[in-house]
């Protein structure tokens, strides 16, 4: 039997903990989807979604049955994504990372696979609550997850070009983002999404690719073996650089997308953060640190938070007070 199938067959058979359910899937969030650091990202991504739109429609009182099931439905689309990296990276996993929960055997795929289909269960029961014609957007974010998992039947080819790997697997984001705005514009009566909710499409891509360059940049002792990082791939200094650019790609579309919503100023916000993280990048080339790698992955999750907070949250309660451009 080759190294690859005896990986995953006993990877498949192989014995759980000896502890309580509980304890087991408690372990597994915290190494796998840490609760205390998607939670709030992932409440200001759907608060972004649904206020944004709830802004551009003229209104300014965000609708708690549409932000419930655009939050709910978000976290279990990301929780989906976590859940296909560990089927399509399972035969890696178990070669050079064996101490990740599913190779040694905390839990096991059939139970993931439970999980994964109890989440879809609902996904649909909550989007059909809030209407049925959100429906099909949900099929469309499954369907394009679905050929994620598969690597879009072209694994080897999307390994040889990192770039299009990267922009096929983020373009999952724009997808997320607007069936969470389409919880708002669609139970409005709207049939399709406004100028200023296209904008925010793209700033989610490139947020999505700050968050994905940030989070696989390494000191070379962090980098492990079997383990493809960018900083890997492209060098340190390229790596950041194109970090940086994505990021201010992101600063960039936002602008149009808080005009259409009268909130420019969240350009004073972004900005400082941008020379911030410059200033991170060079420290991180000047030290051979272990675990220097989690700051650019912390500054990126702060960048994404704070976009967010400042598409969504801020401008809404703001307007509610009067106070904007």
């Amino acid at each position: 039997m080759s190294r690859s199938g005896s990986a995953v067959n006993s990877g498949l058979g192989a014995p759980r903990f000896q502890m309580s359910t509980g304890n087991r899937w408690w372990i597994y969030q915290a190494e796998r989807f840490p609760l205390a650091a998607h939670t709030p990202i992932i409440g200001a991504f759907s608060l972004a979604a649904v206020g944004y739109s709830v802004l551009e429609r003229g209104s300014r009182h965000l609708p708690a049955r549409q932000a419930f099931v655009a939050f709910t439905c978000s976290f279990l689309f990301f929780l989906q994504l976590r859940l296909a990296d560990e089927f399509k990276d399972f035969e890696e996993d178990c070669l050079y990372r064996p101490y990740r929960p599913v190779p040694r055997g905390l839990v096991t795929l059939r139970e993931l696979a439970f999980v994964w289909a109890g989440s879809m269960a609902l996904q649909l029961l909550t989007a059909f609550w809030l209407t049925t014609h959100l429906l099909p957007m949900l099929a469309w974010v499954w369907a394009y997850q679905l050929l994620m998992s598969r690597e879009f039947f072209c694994r080897d080819w999307l390994k040889q070009h990192p770039v299009v790997y990267m922009v096929s697997h983020m373009l999952i984001m724009p997808l997320i983002f607007l069936f969470a705005s389409a919880c708002d514009w669609i139970t409005a009566g709207y049939i399709r999404p406004s100028q200023g909710v296209l904008w925010m499409l793209v700033v989610n891509l490139f947020v999505g690719m700050v968050i994905e360059v940030g989070r696989k940049i390494r000191v070379p002792r962090d980098e492990e073996r079997g383990v493809e990082t960018y900083s890997l791939l492209w060098g340190q200094p390229t790596a950041l650089l194109v970090w940086l650019v994505v990021m201010m790609a992101s600063a960039a579309a936002a602008y149009p997308a808080a005009r259409s919503i009268r909130f420019t100023q969240i350009e004073f916000v972004l900005i400082p953060v941008i020379a911030v993280s410059a200033l991170a990048a060079a420290a991180f080339l000047k030290g051979n640190q272990s675990g220097r790698g989690k700051w650019i992955e912390a500054i990126s999750g702060v960048w994404a938070l704070m976009i967010y907070l400042g598409l969504g949250a801020l401008p809404l309660w703001l307007h509610s007070y009067g106070v904007g451009n």
